[in-house]
């Protein structure tokens, strides 16, 4: 019986050194190492995303208390009710990147737990075993009662190094417990950012087509303008040809708006002569090349392709192009006027904003556009939408024909 206790001993110790000790084993495998730093790295531009959105709403929200002029207050309401759309989205990103950073942790520590659950299960089992045998029919049978001292003797030596070697365990289930809670968090916050990206996408699109119906009956001659912009369309080759045919319009509308006025006939003077060295006086004249004073990306998201970089024939990027969550708000990235808005030839919707001194903006691959030939956009106006799961937003600038990187512009 003393042999069969010390055999019962010697398996009881090799059990509880067989326990993981407080050091985690390895880490992830490289792919789930890769993963984690994508979806931090994710998780980080959408925060900051999210962070430029709300501080733009604000300025935005500011500037239209601030107006008493209906038509600039109307565009800038537009423009912070835009500016809320994108910071819901942004927060939506943000919480799926948090969940699936909190998802590859977890896996980890299922991972990890599974590894220790073995051990731990034999010596439960051995445990177990011996718990069985109560002290009083020990005491009767002969032997016994040295087999239990020797076993009791090495339980008092193997508890110490049981709690000390399950207590890194213990705290891995306590950071598996608090990690599912943070998961419950999270999707609470994503279904609420959800709820108030559809409420302000509604109210969105309302506002959106209130003001292209209204800058439709401001312009009187938007309609004939509109229709020139779709002439162009159908004759131009391809889309860098449309774009240079409406620059030559903008020029030539730039010409002739310096021309002098009609010429007054003598002895009549004009009818704000108040100050008759009103026009002597000099006056400070903008830069004639300065580019737009304040300029945004159209689409929160990821540049996949930056300027310059070469496409699958081999050519090099004249612009940016930036991943979009389905559906998202696209916006004017700067002040201007919208010289084509509607579908072209295998870039979807666009959008074509004529900036001051021959700045020109191009925005492709939306599902639709909520602008009209002729209305007037400041940096972060409503454009539309872009498309689907997967599709991608384009943005080109172009200062008298030739490509500029617009992330020189950004402000």
């Amino acid at each position: 019986m003393i042999r069969a206790a010390a055999i019962s001993t010697a398996l009881l110790i090799a059990l509880v050194l067989a326990l993981p000790g407080t050091a985690s084993p390895g880490g992830a495998s490289a792919a789930a190492a890769l993963s984690a730093s994508g979806a931090r790295e994710a998780l980080e531009a959408a925060r900051q995303q999210q962070r430029n959105a709300r501080a733009r709403a604000e300025r935005l929200e500011q500037r239209a208390s601030r107006l008493q002029e209906s038509a600039g207050k109307a565009q800038s309401e537009a423009a912070a009710l835009a500016a809320r759309v994108q910071q819901s989205e942004a927060a939506i990103a943000a919480s799926e990147a948090e969940l699936a950073l909190l998802n590859i942790q977890k896996q980890n520590l299922d991972r990890q737990l599974s590894r220790k659950r073995e051990p731990l299960m034999r010596l439960t089992a051995a445990l177990q075993t011996m718990a069985r045998r109560p002290l009083a029919l020990a005491a009767l049978q002969p032997g016994s009662l040295e087999d239990l001292v020797h076993t009791r003797a090495a339980l008092s030596a193997a508890i110490p190094i049981v709690k000390e070697r399950t207590s890194g365990l213990r705290s891995e289930l306590d950071l598996a417990r608090d990690v599912e809670t943070r998961q419950l968090q999270t999707l609470e916050s994503l279904r609420a950012a959800e709820s108030s990206l559809d409420s302000r996408r509604r109210n969105m699109l309302a506002l959106a087509e209130k003001e292209r119906l209204q800058a439709q009956r401001a312009a009187g001659g938007a309609s004939r303008e509109a229709e020139r912009a779709l002439f162009l369309a159908e004759e131009a080759r391809d889309l860098d040809s449309l774009v240079g045919d409406l620059e030559a319009a903008a020029a030539m509308r730039s010409r002739l708006a310096v021309l002098p006025g009609p010429v007054l006939r003598p002895g009549s003077a004009p009818a704000s002569s108040s100050s008759p060295i009103a026009a002597d006086i000099p006056r400070p004249s903008p830069s004639s090349t300065a580019a737009p004073d304040r300029y945004i990306l159209p689409v929160g998201g990821r540049v996949v392709t930056g300027f310059g970089d070469p496409d699958a024939s081999g050519e090099r990027s004249s612009g940016l192009v930036m991943t979009a969550r389905p559906r998202a708000q696209v916006v004017a990235p700067g002040e201007g006027r919208v010289v084509f808005a509607g579908p072209y030839r295998g870039f979807g919707a666009i959008a074509i904003i004529e900036h001051a001194n021959g700045w020109t903006s191009l925005i492709t691959g939306m599902s639709l556009v909520s602008v009209a030939v002729g209305q007037p956009v400041t940096a972060g106006s409503p454009l539309g939408q872009a498309g689907p799961a997967g599709s991608q937003v384009a943005l080109e600038v172009r200062r008298d024909g030739e490509p500029v990187n617009p992330l020189d512009l950004l402000s």
